[in-house]
């Protein structure tokens, strides 16, 4: 057997802030204040914390448990620990491919989303947005009035849809078109993906615990800074340099926009049973806390033999939901109320359009709104980078165990696919439908396949009994003992009721597409081609770990040797 050097996070602290940061990132902040309005408001957040006791802190616990374990045997890749847990079954091993292809997919389309943020945050500082009615006063703007004047809404949608292409395939080309102070997207694109794999380059403890040990911190403190402007923040119909303020509205209007359990028209129990409102609290889940990925599994596999992984999961999983639940439910929503009214807001709650079209409208009408702007969309450009790191290790990881590679060749090999991925996605820019057909595939229909496949797999093949004792090891906390009966008995069932559902009432459309247009056969085709590949990196891995000796039924004959030594001491 070859012997490659082990890779481990430095801290535990850095581990902790590397996998919150790859929980943390753009769904958090764009994604659960549009769903949490759009499906009822309060009646949202019921189902989602229900998710998030049945769903997050499991799943979260048994992929810490499962992967520390894989990786106390010498095993980082996914397919590996699968094949471990599955107690050597192959067929085991090819579906933990999926946990290679799926998080290097997403961070293809993830990367892209990135560089829009990035770009923002540099056309705040650069005086692009001033341009298109940032309301600045006088003495920042520079002019003898109250400042620049007030843009409308639909400037700014204009605006998006030149620089994201959105107007037609290859439009990204000609974005100098735009003025000398248009940042190109493209320029940004290039930007993220050499950083994102310059910081991979440097592994584990150089590369990504060091960024995420400067970056969370960063992130933390623009969130707050924005925060208290937006707590400070005075009612807009009082404000004299706000002419445009919404009558009626507050901040806490704002708020019961987003908490209230009962919206007008509709009460509780109608939202309760309404079964798209379950679907999209547990979707929310999944984007917010990073389970069923497969990329835990592997971050986890990097954790010292000894370490604690109990406290450490449960300290990641309540720090992702401090920042979406508290953060960005505070920050996103009820300015937006504030400023624009329910009805300025209610048309636009998708990801994209509360991001880049309703916020920027918002920081215009806001004191000192370009430079809360900018701070904004740097700390989504932050945590977009925390979490694309961790989308990027799973493949290095089975690029290193499958084909023998160096870290080197294996993040370079990676980053072919992300390049290919990239140039896709902004030439095919029209309307954003590649970009779309990327997330449902690999970012919602993949993601419950996966995810339903891995919980099936520790609750009811690795066991239940396995997990637990694995998170016993090192641990300052004891998980409650009913943690294994909730994976195995509600978790499981919760996940497959949730995911037929989901395919029943959303693939339709979708598999339709790939019959009629072009832009979705080379989309679904380079997946294809991608999940191929990896898939026989697995077989070549397979091959390799047999004639190396490396045993994937470990766990079996751990087992063995035990039930032997309790024999013999019983004799004696």
């Amino acid at each position: 057997m070859a012997n490659r050097k082990k890779e481990n996070w430095g801290s535990q602290l850095g581990v902790i802030l590397a996998v919150a940061g790859s929980a943390i990132g753009l769904g958090n902040f764009l994604r659960f204040p549009g769903q949490a309005a759009s499906h009822g408001g309060g009646a949202f957040m019921i189902p989602y914390f229900i998710s998030f006791l049945i769903i997050a802190i499991p799943l979260a616990w048994s992929e810490w448990s499962l992967g520390r374990a894989g990786g106390r045997r010498g095993f980082n890749s996914v397919p590996g620990i699968f094949g471990l847990a599955s107690y050597g079954k192959k067929r085991w091993a090819y579906i933990g491919a999926l946990g290679a292809f799926l998080p290097v997919s997403v961070s293809m389309y993830y990367l892209f989303v990135e560089a829009w943020c990035l770009a923002f945050a540099i056309q705040y500082l650069t005086g692009v947005f001033a341009d298109l009615g940032i309301h600045l006063p006088s003495f920042l703007a520079g002019t003898n009035g109250a400042g620049f004047r007030l843009g409308s809404a639909g400037s700014y949608s204009q605006f998006f849809n030149e620089f994201a292409g959105a107007n037609g395939n290859g439009t990204l080309y000609r974005t100098a078109d735009l003025g000398w102070k248009f940042t190109p997207l493209l320029g940004c694109t290039i930007f993220c993906l050499f950083f994102n794999y310059y910081l991979i380059y440097r592994g584990i403890t150089k590369g990504i615990e060091a960024f995420c040990k400067v970056a969370m911190p960063m992130l933390l403190v623009c969130s707050l800074l924005i925060l208290v402007r937006v707590l400070t923040l005075p009612d807009p119909t009082v404000t004299p340099e706000n002419p445009a303020g919404i009558p009626g509205h507050s901040f806490l209007d704002g708020l019961g926009f987003m908490w209230n359990p009962s919206q007008p028209g509709k009460t509780l129990w109608d939202s309760l049973a309404d079964p798209d409102v379950w679907l999209a609290a547990t979707s929310q889940i999944f984007f917010s806390v990073s389970v069923g990925f497969g990329l835990i599994v592997t971050y986890a596999s990097y954790v010292r033999p000894k370490a604690d992984i109990a406290l450490s999961s449960l300290t990641a999983t309540v720090s992702n939901e401090f920042c979406e639940v508290v953060l960005a439910g505070m920050i996103i929503l009820p300015p937006a109320i504030m400023f624009l009214g329910t009805s300025g807001v209610e048309g636009n709650l998708g990801m994209f359009s509360l991001g880049f079209n309703v916020l920027p409208n918002v920081f215009e009408q806001m004191p000192f709104g370009q430079f809360f702007g900018f701070l904004f969309f740097f700390l989504l450009f932050l945590a977009a980078v925390t979490s694309s790191l961790s989308m990027v290790q799973p493949s290095v990881a089975l690029l290193e165990e499958g084909l023998h590679f160096g870290r080197k060749r294996s993040v370079c090999l990676t980053g072919v696919f992300s390049t290919i991925g990239a140039v896709i996605l902004c030439h095919f820019s029209s309307g954003m439908y590649a970009l779309g057909t990327f997330d449902f595939w690999v970012g919602n229909f993949g993601l419950f396949v996966l995810a339903t496949f891995q919980t099936f797999l520790i609750a009811w093949i690795w066991g239940t009994k396995n997990m637990q004792n694995e998170l016993s090891v090192g641990a300052k906390i004891q998980p409650p003992a009913c943690i294994g009966w909730v994976l195995k008995y509600i978790s499981t069932p919760y996940l497959i009721l949730i995911f037929i559902f989901w395919v029943w009432k959303e693939s339709g459309t979708y598999f339709g597409e790939i019959l009629k247009d072009p832009v979705a056969q080379i989309v679904v085709g380079f997946l294809l081609f991608s999940a191929l590949f990896y898939v026989f990196v697995t077989h070549l891995a397979l091959r390799r770990w047999k004639r190396e000796g490396r045993s994937l039924t470990l766990f079996l004959d751990e087992e063995k040797e035990t039930e032997d030594a309790a024999k013999k001491e019983s004799v004696q």
